[in-house]
This record gives structure tokens, sequence and C-alpha cells, in this order.
């Protein structure tokens, strides 16, 4: 019997959600094939029906990861105006903080595997991270926009990471407390 064309695309799809929660928790080499694709509800054959490897699914989680970022820094801009950096600023580093690791930015979540992937995976993040760079300078206007959109995502994903990392509240609190206000401040 014959499979129909929207339950691939839904395999597919269940596979890329289950692909990004994978490996932001475990990372890309904590979290082989077969996780991922029990996490989807399928078998490590319906994974590779899909994608021709596991590197082949990171590229596009890191892809879809960082346009996340990227489309919620979009709406942030259309909602608030040229107001929209301290509300983002307040989401990213407030109650998105509090989800868990599998739900996480990715762009601080894969960032360390993409440094150590190979050339296809770092282009597509270098790619992505322009893209996101250029929403961001659209949302700075004027003079030096670059280098403050850079910085700002440097200062929130770099909070975000060290967050993430320290086991003490107190800790915590304290970096995403300064890095409110640098990020603010850019």
């Amino acid at each position: 019997m014959a499979r129909s064309k929207a339950n691939e695309g839904d395999a597919r799809a269940r596979l890329v959600e289950a692909a990004g929660r994978g490996f932001r928790a475990g990372g890309f080499g904590g979290t082989g094939v077969d996780a991922l694709a029990k996490g989807a509800g399928l078998t490590s054959g319906a994974f590779y029906a899909h994608f021709d490897s596991k590197a082949e699914a990171f590229r596009l989680v890191v892809s879809d990861g960082i346009a996340t970022l990227r489309n919620g820094v979009a709406a942030f801009q259309e909602q608030h105006g040229r107001g929209w950096r301290d509300p983002f600023v307040d989401f990213y580093l407030g109650d998105r903080m509090d989800v868990g690791l599998d739900e996480a930015c990715g762009l601080p979540s894969f960032s360390p595997d993409v440094a150590r992937a190979d050339d296809a995976t770092r282009l597509v993040y270098e790619e992505e991270l322009i893209r996101l760079v250029e929403v961001l300078v659209a949302g700075f206007r004027g003079a030096h926009a670059s280098e403050r959109a850079w910085s700002f995502l440097a200062v929130l994903s770099g909070a975000a990471a060290m967050a993430r990392a320290v086991k003490d509240q107190k800790i915590r609190r304290e970096i995403l407390a300064a890095a409110r206000i640098a990020a603010k401040a850019v």
C-alpha cells in the first residue's frame, strides 16, 4: 500500500521538530539518529527516507532555529515600531529563559556545535546569521547600525548560553540582569 504525500510531509515535519528538540538538548554529537527518529515516533529508516545524513538534518534545524529568531525580532519590530528593542530584550532574557533546553533559542544552542561542524553547516549558519543581522540593522537604523546589531546579538546569545550553563540561580539572575542593561544600551 502506497503512503500518501500528506503523511510523508507530516513525517518530515515531525522529524524536523524532533531533530530541533534533540539537537538543542543533546547537541549534535550527543544525539543519534535513532533518538531523533524515536522523538518523532518513527524509525531510523524513516529518518533516512527524509534526510541523507544526520548532518543534513542538523543543517536544516540550524537554519530553522535562526530563522525563528529572525522572525521573532521582525514581529517585535512590527508590533512596537522604533521601540521594539527593550520589549524584545525583556522577552528574550525573561520568560524564554525558563523554557526547557529542548525549546531554547537555536542561536546559543547550536553555535558551539556549528563551530565544530563541516563547511556546509557553517555556511548555512553564516547565511542565516547575516539575514538575522540585516533585520536587526533595519531596527537600529543610523550610524553604526551594523556594529550595534552584532553587539546586540552577541550580548543576548552569550548571556543566554551563560545563564543556562550555570547551576546557581543567583548567578543566573546576575548574568541576565547585566545582559538586559547591556543589550538595552546598545
